[in-house]
């Protein structure tokens, strides 16, 4: 199953119910990125304002935590309606804990690593990932452009998660993916894509989601 997952760091801001009204009857998820220009150098949502986004959307809600402390900054999080909630491995002291609870919350759980982190720090997690994100820019910013060294890493994850028959792991990336690069991380394993720029920079969102989405399914 392909997952188109418009992310709204590059929408309108003033108008988000707008803007998240433009893919709603094409998207699979709304991802929200949530940044605290202390893990990133940027900022975005406070939480407060992250659970009134949650509330009011119209779509699940993928929430992607790029915020330092996770290992108590995600209650805020766990306390709202979204489906996925995932924590970066380089901001969390125990990130087991911190996957099982959310998971206990009733969502799933997702386990993001930066660029310069190796795959193999998802593996022995697996027991306790709902979903693995392979971050193909480094976080902080959107409208990087996307990086295809991180692709082995994406074909590793999806070796291991074959070889678990009964598993319902996501294998996401977030980071550059457009209508040139979607089929890259498509080949490579990747099932769920967070696509920001070239949905909301684009004259249709609407159409451009369909549009990534029929290149995925494709390839």
């Amino acid at each position: 199953m392909i997952r188109i997952c418009p992310s709204i760091l590059n929408a309108n801001f003033d108008d988000l119910p707008g803007e998240i009204a433009k893919v709603a009857e094409v998207a699979d998820l709304l991802h929200l990125d949530v940044m605290d220009n202390v893990f990133v150098p940027n900022f975005t949502f406070s939480a407060e304002r992250s659970a009134e986004i949650i509330s009011q959307s119209s779509l699940p809600v993928d929430v992607h935590l790029m915020i330092a402390n996770a290992d108590s900054a995600v209650l805020d999080y766990l306390e709202t309606s979204a489906m996925s909630v995932t924590v970066h491995y380089e901001a969390c002291e125990d990130p087991g804990k911190v996957l099982r609870s959310i998971r206990a919350a009733g969502k799933r759980s997702g386990l993001a690593i930066k660029p310069n982190t190796p795959i193999e720090v998802a593996e022995e997690l697996l027991d306790v990932i709902d979903m693995i994100l392979v971050m193909t820019v480094e976080p902080g910013f959107g409208g990087q452009s996307f990086m295809e060294s991180m692709m082995p890493k994406v074909e590793k994850a999806r070796h291991w998660l074959k070889q678990r028959t009964t598993s319902d792991i996501w294998l996401q990336v977030d980071g550059g993916i457009s209508l040139q690069t979607i089929s890259i991380a498509r080949k490579a394993g990747a099932d769920t894509f967070v696509a920001g720029s070239s949905v909301y920079k684009s004259a249709n969102p609407a159409m451009m989601v369909e549009e990534l989405r029929n290149i995925a399914t494709s390839a």
